[in-house]
């Protein structure tokens, strides 16, 4: 990959974080999404080391997981 291919990526990761550090998040959606994060890297990389796959299987997990601590955060909140 050449710099001029990388370059879109770059910036929009940059954008990207640009944008969230401006967010300010409640300590414990944070902690709960973050948990999740963890969680779901865990069982994405211990599924991509059987299957294969393991950097995609495991920041799907990620995803999946951060997904899953916000909603469950969410659900909390509105008990």
């Amino acid at each position: 990959m050449t710099l001029p291919t990388r370059l879109p990526a770059t910036l929009a990761a940059i954008a990207a974080l640009a944008l969230l550090t401006g967010c300010e998040v409640n300590r414990k959606t944070g902690e709960r999404t973050l948990t999740g994060a963890a969680v779901g890297a865990a069982g994405g990389a211990a599924v991509g080391l059987i299957t294969g796959g393991f950097v995609a299987k495991t920041l799907t997990g990620a995803a999946a997981g951060a997904a899953g601590g916000f909603v469950y955060d969410q659900i909390q909140k509105n008990k």
